[in-house]
């Protein structure tokens, strides 16, 4: 008899403890909830906490209300100046109407992202279409890290362009928040753009005329060297004949006083004493020409006044004529 009581007290504390975990459930900071009774929401929008729900009769949905985010594939758009362009984007979103979110997708995310996807598709479309790719896409100036005026000029650039492509997103997030909040129970945050090219049939044209332009600025400042070099050569030749000239002028007026000068000391020096004078080069053209091992010079002394001076025995030089 007592171990039938036992036994019978367990199973009803093991009833009671099933019906008491069963019966409550909690929900985290970064959640929310709905109550379900047979698939019928019965409470909407579960706050954090700790709850009670009556076992077999309630469901619980627990719904993440953190932001989330959906990656779009990179799609074709044209712009209203007819240029095509491929955007990759990615819109942020959340969860603010649980038992609208559960109806709408039962409560799958997989489901919401691919409800969400085409209206993204559709609302960027139609901004591109009315939007130019000059203010879509910006030049900016090259930045030097020498000059000051020029990176905050490149910042100030980078800032006007964020805020024109956020100004650009007003409208999509604007419009794209009302429809998804109405049909899904989400609201949109906000729909960036990560990157923007040129298909890849323009990005080989640009790239082209990119370079054919470049190529066109190279053979100007080629051209350009060209001219200059030959500027600056013309006028260093000219220098160089100038100074030339100068020095040969220079120099034969020097060689001309020179000579001017050797011819009035010679002339001096033959005035005050011919003899010794005709002397003193006669034997400087004897030294000359017998200085040779060699030298062999076969004359008569009697027919050459050449050797003159050896037919006076005396050595008389002042008596010697050339």
């Amino acid at each position: 008899m007592f171990n039938n009581r036992a036994l019978v007290i367990v199973i009803v504390l093991g009833i009671f403890a099933w019906i008491g975990s069963a019966s409550l459930y909690t929900v985290n900071e970064t959640e929310r909830g709905i109550k379900l009774r047979f698939g019928e929401i019965v409470e909407n929008n579960i706050q954090p906490g700790l709850h009670v729900k009556w076992p077999i009769l309630n469901t619980v949905k627990i719904f993440d209300t953190r932001v989330l985010s959906v990656d779009a594939s990179a799609t074709r758009y044209l712009t209203s100046d007819s240029k095509a362009v491929i955007v990759d984007s990615f819109v942020k979103w959340q969860i603010v109407d649980p038992a609208q979110f559960y109806e709408a997708t039962r409560g799958m995310e997989q489901a919401a992202e691919r409800l969400i996807a085409p209206r993204v598709d559709e609302a960027l479309r139609n901004k591109f279409g009315q939007t130019t790719l000059t203010q879509i896409v910006r030049e900016r100036p090259a930045t030097q890290s020498d000059n000051q005026e020029v990176v905050k000029k490149v910042q100030q650039e980078d800032s006007d362009v964020a805020t024109e492509r956020d100004e650009l997103m007003v409208d999509p997030i604007s419009q794209l928040d009302q429809a998804m909040r109405r049909e899904l129970g989400v609201r949109i945050l906000d729909i960036r753009v990560k990157r923007i090219e040129l298909p890849s049939e323009v990005t080989q044209a640009v790239y082209e005329r990119m370079n054919s332009e470049r190529e066109q600025a190279a053979r100007g400042y080629r051209a350009e060297g060209t001219r200059q070099a030959e500027e600056i050569r013309a006028d260093a030749d000219r220098q160089r004949e100038e100074r030339l000239a100068s020095g040969r002028q220079i120099a034969e007026t020097t060689r001309g006083e020179g000579d001017a000068a050797a011819a009035a000391i010679y002339s001096s020096a033959y005035q005050q004493n011919a003899g010794f004078f005709n002397f003193y080069r006669t034997l400087q053209a004897y030294r000359e020409s017998f200085k040779g091992q060699n030298d062999l010079m076969v004359l008569s002394p009697s027919s050459n006044q050449f050797l003159q001076l050896f037919k006076q025995g005396n050595g008389d030089a002042s008596s010697a004529t050339p």
